[in-house]
Parts: C-alpha cells; structure tokens; sequence
C-alpha cells in the first residue's frame, strides 16, 4: 500500500491481527483430495436447524427481492412472548458479534478501558484496541472468570466490563447467584455484557440468568445467538436484553436491514420448536459424558464444559496435534491463539463424528 495511504489509517487498527475462524470443511478437502471430512472446530450444532425452519426458509426465499423488516418486529414480538420481555429492550445483531460491536462502539473511546477475562473470546480484545480503548486483562481462576479480582481491576475510566458465560473457549460457568452477587457489587455507572451465546447448553443442566434480571440492573447488557444450540450459524442473528434507554442508544448505530429476511423468519420459527431444541441439548449432553470418559480413559486432562465444546490438553504442541488430524479429515481448534498452547477445542459432534475423532486423535500419536 502507498505509504501516504498508510497514513490514514487508524493507529488502533494497526497492530490488530485479524480474528481466525475455524478452518473451512471445503478447503481440508480440497487440500488435501479427501472427502466427508468433519468439522469439530467451530462449536456449530452438528444436527442442524429445525425442520420446520427449513420448510419456513424454502418459503420465505421467494421474497428476498424485498429488503426486510428492518425493525425485526416479528422476531422480537416472538423474543419478547417467549422470555416473558419488552421487546422494546432488545437490540438484533448480524450474529451477537454485531451485538458486541454496538455495545463498543456506543460507549468506547480513547480515554475508556475495559475489563475482561483471561482465556475470554478473543474478539472482545480486538473490538477493545480497535476503538483504542485500554484493555484490562483479568487473571483467570480454574481456566474461567475471577469475578472478585474483575471487581478489584475496575478502573475510574472503566466503561464496559465483559463476560461470558459459559465461556468460550474454555466451557467454564459461572453459577447463577455468583453472577447476581457480582452484578450488585459493580458501580451502577459501568457497563456489565454479559455473552450468553451458550446459553441453551449451560440451562439445560444448570440454573442460569435469565433475560428478565435486566429489569434490576439498569446498566446489565445480554446478549445471546441462534448460531450455537438453535443451529443457524450460516444466517448470523443474534440479539441483546437491556434496559430501554441502552436499547435505544444501541439502536441508533445498529445498520439498517442488519439481520437478512431468511435470519429473521428461521429464528423465528426456531423459537417455536422446543422438541427440536430438546433434541439437540439432550444429544450433546450424552456425547459430552461419552467424550469425557474417552478423555480419562487416555490420560487427557480437559476442562468441564457447560457448553457445545470440550477444551482439553493434548499432552503436545496443540498446532502440530491440529495439524496432524487435518489429512485424517478431522478439523479441531488450536488453542495457541489463547495463549493455551497445549489445549485443544473440540466441538461436541454427533455420535459418528465423535466416534471418528476419537479414533484418529489416537491415530496422530502413533
């Protein structure tokens, strides 16, 4: 690029390093000449959507000359009704990363920091330096959230605080009361984002927050996804719960027919089929304990995982172990970029996709 180009740009985004997702099933097989690779690197639901959510995309397509519903109405009248909610405190995001973005943006500036978790979602950091914010990395307790020391790193200047729960990548969670406790210690004047795109996995064994906390904290943002347990990763929607005024102010920068037709009818649809999902919880529920004991058969240590993935150490380089299993056609997640060099992130799969990945973990070691 021009050097008077280069000039232009702005100081905070030129040390960022672009996020890295999971590795395309497309490109493993084109790489490598084989075929029915899997991808356990992503945390997708590896049932899928709904029927019904097909059958309702397969009509809705014929529409899609018209912009949405730039409002969402239908979508957040169906959020609102289920969670028992205004929908006048929700915000809809293009997948809740957008939902991240806005938050940022709405508050951040040069003289803001943030505090969030060590091992937290990486995209946390990069919207932070992006917006050139201080970032306040917090120690991490048994690979999750230290909420006391996150309270002792808030700072005069601190705008946002950031959690996950469960987190990602590490599948940690915190307890529902926990949560409550903390949220009643933070200053009433710092924002507390609280991501739940895992929400559906960590309810369905244990009691978590639900949406209709905001109601007693004014400064509280949620957010959730249809990417994770309702199985829309490729439609990116996703939503926040806040306070009307917050709700508001989000909804000032959101992009106008930020969430596409086909996003906003299949999740929709999605929320109305509770059996679906049902199936979908009880699946990965079952094929968790089925990896675990896998894990401790073979002397593996791994994180307890209140999500759709597992995080555990493979005893190695875990860059070389992925690589080792890309040319067995198996797709899994280094942890180096978390600066967790010997841990990798598995993907819960169906109970033929786990079988094959167990099979050649093993494998890569011989």
């Amino acid at each position: 690029m021009d050097q008077d180009l280069t000039k232009l740009i702005n100081p905070s985004i030129e040390g960022l390093t672009p996020y890295e997702p999971g590795k395309p099933i497309e490109d493993l097989e084109r790489e490598f000449g084989i075929n029915k690779a899997i991808k356990l690197a992503s945390n997708e639901n590896p049932i899928g959507p709904s029927p019904k959510v097909i059958e309702s995309i397969n009509k809705e397509v014929f529409n899609i000359h018209r912009y949405p519903d730039g409002n969402g109405f239908r979508l957040k009248e169906a959020i609102a009704s289920k969670f028992k909610i205004k929908s006048s405190s929700l915000t809809l995001g293009n997948g809740s990363n957008d939902i991240i973005e806005f938050v940022a943006r709405c508050f951040l500036n040069t003289q803001s920091s943030v505090v969030f978790s060590q091992y937290a979602f990486a995209v946390y950091p990069l919207v932070i330096k992006a917006l050139g914010a201080k970032p306040i990395e917090v120690r991490a307790k048994d690979w999750g959230h230290h909420l006391q020391a996150m309270l002792e790193a808030i700072e005069e200047d601190t705008k946002i605080i950031f959690i996950a729960n469960p987190n990602n990548p590490t599948g940690t969670f915190i307890k529902r009361q926990e949560i409550i406790r903390f949220l009643e210690k933070v200053p009433s004047n710092k924002i507390v984002f609280l991501d739940q795109a895992y929400f559906e996995y960590s309810d369905y064994e244990e009691e978590d927050v639900t949406l209709d906390i905001v109601d007693n904290f004014e400064n509280l943002v949620i957010s959730r996804t249809f990417s994770k347990a309702y199985g829309l990763a490729g439609l990116r929607v996703g939503y926040s719960v806040s306070s009307e005024p917050i709700a508001n102010y989000l909804n000032r920068i959101r992009q106008p027919f930020n969430v596409n037709s086909l996003a906003l009818k299949a999740a929709e649809i999605a929320l109305s089929d509770d059996e679906h999902l049902e199936r979908c919880l009880s699946s990965n529920k079952k094929e968790k304990i089925k990896l675990y004991n896998f894990f401790k058969d073979n002397n593996f240590e791994y994180i307890d995982s209140l999500a759709n993935f597992i995080c555990f150490n493979c005893k190695d380089e875990s860059r070389d172990v992925f690589e080792r299993l890309l040319p067995k056609g198996v797709i899994a997640r280094s942890m180096e970029v978390y600066k967790m060099p010997d841990h990798l992130r598995l993907t819960i799969g169906t109970p033929e996709e786990n079988d094959i990945f167990m099979n050649k973990l093993i494998q890569s070691y011989e």
